[in-house]
């Protein structure tokens, strides 16, 4: 009997897992909430939203040949695949969980052919200067350029970037960096980010890895 209880829990807490996970689809976004670092805390002072959960990083969900896997674009990988493991190992945590939320398209026609565009960034450099046409690309620019209706259309659209605090002033890590890169900060340029993606009217959630 004893035993038979213990097999039990050992089934429920399994179920309890399991039911934490989303049922996940090729093509779908993965919104992460990521660990502190120096990046996401500037990524996150400049475009997160008051009370909601902060996103500073977005993949791919990719699956074949038994394998779960995100594409994505890394400050410190270019454009790469990770697996979903390492994936969600990299977010933050609520209540233990990874920060991460899924994302699906409404409309899902020409989804095929997007997620080829994105393969095809496959070992592109990391765009640390967040323009768009350089060869390069950050993480929402990677789904942005390669999400497109068929029509050729960009579901996503690029809007004014903001590299600035609520206050008006900008993080030390960006004037430090544009100063290494012998640029200018690119504000008001158009582009994307990973919060304001996640609320596009085109995508649904469906799903998140913490409770």
């Amino acid at each position: 009997m004893k035993q038979l209880l213990i097999y039990i829990c050992m089934v429920m807490g399994a179920v309890s897992c399991t039911s934490r996970s989303p049922q996940l689809e090729n093509g779908d976004l993965l919104f992460q909430a990521g660990k502190t670092s120096a990046m996401s805390d500037a990524i996150r002072a400049a475009t997160g939203s008051g009370r909601q959960l902060s996103y500073t990083h977005v993949g791919i969900f990719l699956s074949g040949n038994g394998a779960d896997s995100v594409l994505e674009a890394t400050s410190d990988g270019g454009v790469r695949m990770t697996t979903l493991q390492e994936f969600l190992e990299g977010s933050a945590r609520i209540e233990g969980a990874p920060a991460v939320t899924v994302a699906r398209l409404k409309d899902t026609a020409g989804l095929a052919a997007s997620l080829q565009r994105a393969r095809a960034h496959l070992g592109e450099p990391y765009d640390y200067s967040f323009r768009p046409d350089n060869g390069k690309m950050y993480c929402s620019e990677l789904v942005w350029e390669s999400y497109r209706r068929p029509t050729g259309e960009r579901i996503f659209a690029a809007r004014p970037m903001n590299f600035r605090n609520e206050d008006g002033t900008l993080p030390r890590y960006w004037t430090e960096l544009f100063e290494r890169l012998g640029e200018e900060i690119p504000e008001g340029v158009p582009g994307t980010n990973p919060n304001e993606m996640a609320r596009d009217s085109a995508l649904r959630t469906v799903g998140h890895f913490f409770r």
